[in-house]
C-alpha cells in the first residue's frame, strides 16, 4: 500500500497542473452532464407512457447490464489500456443513445424499446467504470489524488445541477428526442478528450486469466473489513432508499408536490448544488484522519434528509433537504474515493473499484422492480422514509466499530 501519512494538504485546484486530467475532467463533465439529462428524460418519458412500474422495470435493465460486466470491466482494465477501454465505451453508448434518437423521432418508442436502450447503456457503463476510476491515479500525482477527486466530485454534481435543467428547458418545447441527442453527442466529446489524453503506465501484475483475476479483486476485498462492510451496507442502502427514489420520485412530484418535469429536475438540480459544495469542502479542507467514521456520519446524515425530503409537505422544504443532502453526499463520496485510490495496490485497483460498484448495486434491480410494485399498496412517501431510516439506523451501529476507526 503507499505511504500518504506524510504529505502535504493538497489545494483544491492543484490536480489541474495535469494537463492530462484537465483532459479528463473537461471530458467526463460534459458526458456527465449530458448524463444527467439523460436520466430525467428517460425517467419522465417512460413514466408518462406507463407509470412507476414501467420506470422501475427499465432502470432495473439499466442495473442488470451494469451488473453482467463491471466485474469483467474491472479485470480488462487491470489488463489493458485503461484509456481505450473508456474510449470503446463512451463511443458504444453515443451509437446506443443515438438510436434512441432515431427511433424518438419515427415515433416507435415503446417501454420495450427504452429497456433495451437502459441495457445495453448499463453493459457498456460496466466497463467503463472501473476503468475511469482505474485511469485517475494514472493523470495526477500521488499528492493531488484528494484534489483531483474533489474535482470530479464537482463535475459529477455540476452535471446534477445543469443537466436536469437542460432536460427541463428541452424536454417540453422541443421533445426528448433533443435531450437524448445532446447525451449522445457529450459522450462523442468525451472519447476525443480521452484519446488526447497520455495517462502514465503503471506495473501489472502477471496474467492469470480473466476469472483467477477476478478472484483476486474479490478475495482482496473480502479480507479488508473496511472495504466489504461499506460496500454490503451501500447494496441495502441502495436497494431501500436510492433505487425507489428513482422509480417514485415522478410520482411524488406529480401526486404530493402537485408539479411537473420542471419540479422533478429541480429537486436534482438542488441536490447537485449541494455536492458540488460538498466536493469543494472537501477539497478545501482534505481531512487527514477518522476519514472512516466521518465517511459514515456523512451517511447517517445523508439518510436522515432522506427521511425529511420525502416527508415534507412543501416543495421549498424538500429542496433545502435535498441540497443539505447533496453537501453530505458530495463530501461522503470524495473522502471514500480518495482513500480506495490511497490505500488500494495500484495493481488491483480497477478490480476493487469494479467489486465496490457490482456489490453496492447489487440488490439495486430488486429494490427498483419491488418499488414500483410496492407504490401500488403503499404510499410512495412511506417507503422511501422508512427505508432510509432503516439505513440511518445499518450506518450509526457502525461507528463505535474498530475497523472503521482505523481507517484515517
Amino acid at each position: 500500500m503507499r505511504d500518504v501519512s506524510t504529505e502535504p494538504r493538497t489545494q483544491a485546484l492543484v490536480a489541474f497542473r495535469s494537463r492530462d486530467f484537465r483532459l479528463l475532467w473537461s471530458g467526463q463533465t460534459v458526458s456527465m452532464i449530458g448524463d444527467s439529462a439523460f436520466l430525467v428524460a428517460l425517467g419522465w418519458r417512460t413514466y408518462s407512457l406507463s407509470g412507476s412500474g414501467a420506470l422501475g422495470f427499465v432502470l432495473m435493465l439499466q442495473a442488470v447490464g451494469l451488473i453482467l460486466t463491471l466485474l469483467v470491466g474491472g479485470a480488462l482494465a487491470d489488463r489493458v489500456s485503461r484509456r481505450k477501454l473508456m474510449i470503446v465505451s463512451d463511443l458504444t453508448r453515443a451509437l446506443v443513445v443515438a438510436a434512441l434518437v432515431a427511433a424518438e423521432l419515427a415515433g416507435e418508442v415503446s417501454i420495450a424499446f427504452l429497456g433495451v436502450v437502459a441495457l445495453l447503456n448499463g453493459l457498456a457503463g460496466g466497463f467503463f467504470m472501473p476503468a475511469f476510476g482505474g485511469i485517475v491515479p494514472l493523470v495526477v500525482d500521488q499528492s493531488h489524488l484528494s484534489s483531483a477527486n474533489a474535482l470530479i466530485g464537482v463535475s459529477r454534481q455540476l452535471a446534477l445541477v445543469v443537466g436536469p435543467a437542460i432536460a427541463g428547458l428541452l424536454y417540453e418545447p422541443i421533445g426528448p428526442a433533443a435531450v437524448f441527442g445532446l447525451d449522445a453527442a457529450s459522450y462523442v466529446f468525451a472519447a476525443v478528450l480521452v484519446w488526447l489524453a497520455r495517462p502514465r503506465r503503471y506495473e501489472r501484475e502477471e496474467r492469470e486469466g480473466a476469472l483467477r483475476e477476478i478472484a483476486v479483486g474479490i478475495r482482496y476485498v473480502a479480507s479488508v473489513p473496511w472495504l466489504w462492510v461499506t460496500i454490503s451496507l451501500f447494496s441495502v442502502f441502495l436497494m431501500l432508499v436510492i433505487a425507489p427514489f428513482q422509480v417514485l420520485l415522478p410520482e411524488i412530484v406529480e401526486q404530493h408536490f402537485q408539479r411537473g418535469v420542471g419540479a422533478y429536475g429541480l429537486l436534482f438540480a438542488f441536490q447537485g448544488v449541494g455536492m458540488v459544495v460538498g466536493a469543494l469542502t472537501f477539497a478545501h479542507t482534505a481531512p487527514r484522519r477518522h476519514r472512516g467514521v466521518l465517511s459514515y456520519v456523512l451517511w447517517v446524515v445523508t439518510a436522515a434528509l432522506m427521511v425529511a425530503l420525502v416527508l415534507s409537505p412543501w416543495l421549498g422544504l424538500a429542496l433545502g433537504c435535498a441540497l443539505g443532502r447533496g453537501v453530505a453526499l458530495g463530501f461522503g463520496i470524495a473522502v471514500w474515493e480518495t482513500v480506495l485510490m490511497e490505500l488500494v495496490p495500484e495493481g488491483l485497483l480497477s478490480r476493487v473499484i469494479s467489486v465496490d460498484y457490482f456489490g453496492s448495486i447489487g440488490l439495486m434491480p430488486i429494490g427498483l422492480v419491488a418499488a414500483g410494485a410496492a407504490s401500488e399498496v403503499v404510499d410512495p412517501q412511506v417507503l422511501l422514509a422508512a427505508g432510509a431510516a432503516l439505513s440511518m439506523v445499518m450506518f450509526a451501529a457502525c461507528l463505535p466499530a474498530r475497523w472503521l476507526r482505523a481507517v484515517s
